[in-house]
């Protein structure tokens, strides 16, 4: 069996003396590993690093089995970023929760669009809020998208200002009265567009934080990747 697909390294852990074992997220093949003879050398080091965006070739006798990946850039991301500690730092985050949150072999194209949105988007000034946005893609992908439109009390757009825990809806400032405090603060360029600042950032990343964590983390018994708790820590500084 064998097919090619556009995709981005998502990871890479050395096998051997010279190989690896990377991880892609594919457009049409969803998560995939292989194994990339040579993937310590000079010229391949470069190209297997997270956030790449590369042309793959898979080839193997079962589609169950790890089989052998060639690998060609298309546009390295990860060079773009490596001095940028904050970029660099979504980067990995967002490559890491791809890797645990999507299941192997089934197409995610709506993430997959998402993130490779988000890495073109990285030398952008609103790379933070075109973050928010890939993690929302992305639990909307995996079937928990929130429903940011309307009051769930209500039934009004405007002045749209948490979001319940319990439903994954948006509720009106007005209409959360006395329960405000076991709601969670919707940041408003969610609703109205645009970039959030610093302190939006931080609670968009804490909205889609929560319920990645309670539908497709917890579920699986899975923790918070690393590199993505950093990256929350980076606003909250």
């Amino acid at each position: 069996m064998e097919w090619d697909d556009e995709a981005v390294v998502l990871s890479v852990r050395r096998h051997g003396e010279h190989g690896g074992v990377v991880s892609l997220l594919t457009r049409s093949h969803g998560r995939h590993a292989g194994l990339v003879h040579g993937a310590q050398s000079k010229v391949n080091r470069g190209i297997v690093q997270p956030g790449n965006h590369v042309r793959a070739w898979w080839r193997g006798r079962l589609a169950e089995q790890l089989g052998t990946l060639r690998l060609e850039a298309l546009h390295a991301h990860a060079g773009a970023v490596l001095d940028d500690p904050e970029r660099l730092s979504a980067l990995s985050a967002a490559c890491a929760l791809a890797e645990l949150a999507l299941p192997e072999h089934q197409p995610h194209p709506g993430a997959f669009a998402a993130l490779e949105a988000l890495l073109t988007a990285l030398p952008a000034a609103s790379w933070p809020s075109v973050y928010v946005h890939w993690e929302l893609a992305l639990l909307r992908d995996l079937g928990f998208g929130l429903d940011l439109t309307a009051c769930a009390a209500t039934g009004v757009t405007e002045d749209l200002g948490f979001v319940s825990p319990k439903t994954a809806r948006s509720v009106s400032r007005s209409a959360a009265g006395p329960w405000k405090d076991k709601l969670l603060p919707l940041p408003r360029f969610l609703v109205e567009g645009g970039e959030g600042d610093r302190v939006d950032i931080r609670a968009g990343l804490m909205l889609t934080g929560f319920f990645l964590d309670r539908h497709v983390l917890s579920a699986h018994n899975l923790s918070m990747p690393s590199a993505r708790i950093r990256l929350v820590d980076r606003f909250r500084a």
